[in-house]
């Protein structure tokens, strides 16, 4: 599972640089036959957790895999950009996260094997939710890897919170209630006016629940079809910002920062009744929250439709000694039977639609949450989603509009954040 960087401990300036110094590339063939694989990952993918190394090793006895991982996937990527500058130093895999999926479609191609012209591409995109595939493909149609994870978004919610301020705690009828923004907003005016309320708590987490989640739902988010950026232009902006700001001028928020550690533990302190959740935030959730929490938090969709957070693909690199072993690492790994061992066994919502499908994915429930039937409401969400243009800069787009969101929450006027925001975006993306 891929989550934000902020969630990763700093590995520090001198580990990248001996990383780099290092370098995790020179796969090459023991005197007995043997092939090892290298491959560079990030953050947990969970592929050796689930003992799908050894399975497959097992299978292939003539091959042995190591893997390399970077805690943090900003240390990794800036290490994996010295090494695609350079043309040495690269793995055989190549693990790529959502952040920087656009960056290496638009610049870093042609390092990479494409599988769109593999003899079985059929077979090996078919099974993928089209956008999972569209966000790895060029303008050419070349398509730089296979997606492992995805992030399917829901509302999670305090069951417990909201009985104590007199709202529906049915997720079906909250599903109905916020079916739109604009309905989520007058749950939370309810909330707020409880004179019932639990005292010190807020109905939504941070403005950025409500902005992340709602500005892919429009016909563009950041970019335009091309992958330049359109903050100013961007239906997807306008409206997540106009309801994420209300929700901030309007003291729906804690106001906290995802990730920090006062976000961390307001979990357990029951702060905050409402979050936008992908679905690997479960386990984060319940880790922060604490089994005491169990049967507290709950999951109901998420308003506006679909949307997405999170989500990763492998990539061959075309400079591997062994690429045609790599391939079908790759290919074995991402199928579907892998990614619904990668659900049951931890928890990896999958990319594939086919895997997603599948009753052990479909019909699963999360006992922590109120036994909600988290397959089939992240199924829907990963169903219901299309492709948004996505670009380089989406990250820094992204921060700059949730850090302003932030003032908001404190009292600066709507407009003047906005446009705060898009002066520093402005400064990032030299446009």
């Amino acid at each position: 599972m891929t989550v934000p960087p902020r969630r990763r401990a700093a590995l520090g300036a001198a580990l990248v640089a001996s990383l780099l110094a290092a370098g995790c590339g020179g796969s090459g063939s023991a005197d007995d036959g043997t092939v090892t694989l290298d491959v560079g990952l990030f953050g947990t993918f969970g592929f050796e957790q689930a003992g799908l190394y050894d399975e497959y090793m097992r299978l292939h006895p003539e091959i042995r895999i190591e893997e390399t991982s970077v805690e943090r996937s900003a240390d990794y990527y800036r290490a994996l950009q010295t090494r695609l500058a350079a043309g040495s130093g690269l793995a055989d895999v190549q693990g790529i996260e959502i952040g920087f999926v656009a960056d290496v479609v638009q610049n870093h191609a042609d390092a990479f094997v494409d599988f769109a012209a593999e003899g079985n591409a059929d077979e090996l995109l078919g099974h993928y939710y089209d956008w999972k595939v569209e966000e790895a493909t060029t303008s050419d149609g070349r398509v730089i890897g296979l997606g492992t994870d995805a992030g399917p978004e829901a509302m999670c919610f305090r069951r417990d919170l909201f009985e104590q301020a007199g709202l529906p705690t049915d997720r079906a009828q909250l599903a109905q209630l916020w079916s739109t923004w604009e309905g989520y907003l007058e749950v939370g005016r309810q909330y707020e006016a409880s004179p019932t309320k639990p005292e010190g708590t807020s109905f939504v987490d941070s403005p950025a629940s409500v902005f992340s989640a709602a500005v892919y739902q429009g016909e563009t988010a950041y970019d335009d079809a091309d992958g330049n950026p359109i903050p100013e232009s961007s239906d997807g902006v306008a409206t997540a910002w106009q309801n994420a700001s209300v929700a901030a001028a309007e003291d729906m928020t804690a106001n906290l920062i995802q990730f920090g550690d006062e976000w961390n533990a307001a979990f357990a302190s029951g702060a905050f009744a409402t979050i936008s959740c992908p679905a690997w935030m479960l386990g984060y959730i319940s880790e922060q929250a604490g089994e005491d929490a169990s049967g507290a938090w709950d999951v109901a969709p998420l308003p506006g439709g679909a949307g997405n957070w999170g989500g990763s693909w492998l990539g061959v690199t075309e400079s591997s000694e062994h690429k045609e072993e790599a391939i079908a690492l790759v290919q074995w790994l991402t199928a579907p039977e892998q990614q619904i061992r990668m659900f049951t066994e931890e928890a990896h919502f999958p990319s594939s639609q086919e895997a997603a499908e599948d009753p052990q994915v479909a019909d699963a429930v999360n006992e922590y949450f109120s036994g909600a039937p988290v397959g089939q409401i992240f199924g829907d969400s990963a169903a219901a989603l299309r492709f948004t243009p996505i670009g380089p800069y989406d990250t820094q787009i992204q921060e700059a509009f949730t850090n302003a969101l932030s003032t908001v929450a404190q009292g600066t006027a709507p407009d003047d954040a906005f446009q705060a925001a898009l002066a520093e975006i402005e400064q990032i993306t030299g446009g």
